[in-house]
């Protein structure tokens, strides 16, 4: 008869393991750890993208309204323009979609997304220093059940 609980992972004590099960154990920590860490570099960089947009934003003011800027078409392709409207921008809400919104708004959508970054990094820096000691504590195991087979004599 099935578990009631199917969706639970089983646990194993790592010490009852052989050498070469806890190599793939190992193997498989290593490729999750590279995996939160890559995500954890995309979160940082978005974050900084977000936050590069609120100084963006606070740089737009009715002083410089009518004043030539460069406005970016691509990350690396940017045409003249004159600065219109000072009240409101554009903001990339994403897929393909902008939405115009006054400075204030902008500034208070981007700093939302600063935030709920910020919450997912600090979330994700906990599971990662917890996989890293699962690292660790696998390594120690690894090496006692290392020492331990050489300890023994080698039949012959």
């Amino acid at each position: 008869m099935a578990s009631s609980t199917p969706s639970q992972p089983q646990q194993i004590n790592v010490a009852d393991l052989d050498l070469q099960q806890l190599s793939d154990v190992r193997r498989q920590l290593e490729e999750e750890l590279n995996h939160l860490t890559n995500s954890f570099a995309q979160l940082k960089q978005a974050q900084a993208k977000f936050k590069s947009c609120i100084e963006n934003v606070g740089e737009v003011k009715p002083q410089n309204k009518g004043t030539t800027i460069l406005v970016p078409l691509t990350n690396s392709l940017y045409v003249p323009g004159h600065l219109s409207d000072a009240e409101n921008v554009i903001v990339d809400v994403g897929t393909g979609y902008y939405v115009k919104k006054s400075r204030a708004q902008a500034t208070k959508y981007y700093e939302t997304k600063v935030e709920y970054i910020r919450t997912n990094l600090d979330t994700l820096q906990e599971t990662i220093q917890k996989k890293q000691e699962n690292m660790s504590y696998l390594v120690n195991v690894m090496q006692a059940k290392l020492q331990q087979s050489q300890a023994q004599p080698s039949k012959v």
